[in-house]
């Protein structure tokens, strides 16, 4: 095969590059399509985040192969691609929805990053939750842990005070009242012992009263003293 044209160079360079960007690319038999479903198609693809351009099965394969891509067997009839430049879910379903309605839209297979995907495959991939569904879903998944995790944080706090003062009013805790332990009662013998000891040191410190008590002195009156010499 000789080198294209220019022009056909420059279509072929253009699908390159739109195969370079998209995150997928679904191919298309449109024919039997008039100009007013082609029109209502692209308008369903465009909200999707799909691209609807219609290329020479040779051009397409020129590009694809280029780039290592065997897709030769979705390049018979008349080929119209799906770039795929946001949900690739949803494109496949705006694909889906419309071929209810215009059986003349056939979609042969695709393309999912490098990976050639069949017809089945394609249908399958319209059945997945959209990008949208799919990024709520995996935000509640976080939210929900993140919630029950901010709650039990807020939580620790008062349980942990909670905790501790129960334990101070039960004498469990640092800083708690004890109450004194009781007495241990005495036996006999040991009672015994302790009133004679009690009994021994009364005696001892009446002695020692008395003997440290001072002598008393009698202090005579005058009258009495008068007496004393006359005799």
């Amino acid at each position: 095969m000789g080198e294209p044209r220019p022009e056909k160079a420059a279509v072929v360079t253009e699908v390159g590059e739109r195969l370079d960007a998209a995150e997928a690319a679904v191919l298309t038999e449109y024919r039997g399509l008039d100009v007013p479903a082609m029109a209502e198609l692209r308008d369903a693809l465009r909200s999707s985040g799909g691209t609807y351009k219609i290329y020479k099965n040779t051009l397409v394969r020129i590009a694809a192969r280029e780039r290592g891509l065997d897709i030769d067997d979705l390049l018979t009839g008349p080929t119209a691609i799906a770039f795929v430049d946001g949900d690739a879910a949803g494109v496949a379903k705006a694909l889906r929805d419309f071929a209810r309605t215009n059986p003349a839209l056939v979609v042969k297979g695709g393309l999912l990053g490098t990976s050639v995907l069949g017809a089945d495959e394609v249908k399958a991939l319209a059945d997945l939750p959209s990008r949208d569904q799919l990024l709520a879903e995996i935000a509640g998944l976080f939210a929900a842990p993140m919630q029950q995790m901010a709650s039990l944080l807020d939580a620790v706090p008062r349980s942990f005070s909670y905790a501790l003062n129960a334990l101070i009013e039960a004498g469990g805790a640092p800083g708690a009242p004890t109450d004194p332990a009781p007495a241990a009662e005495e036996t006999p013998a040991e009672a015994d012992a302790a009133a004679t000891a009690e009994a021994a040191t009364t005696e001892s410190a009446d002695a020692d009263a008395t003997e440290s008590a001072p002598a008393d002195d009698t202090t005579e009156t005058p009258a009495e003293s008068a007496a004393t010499e006359e005799s």
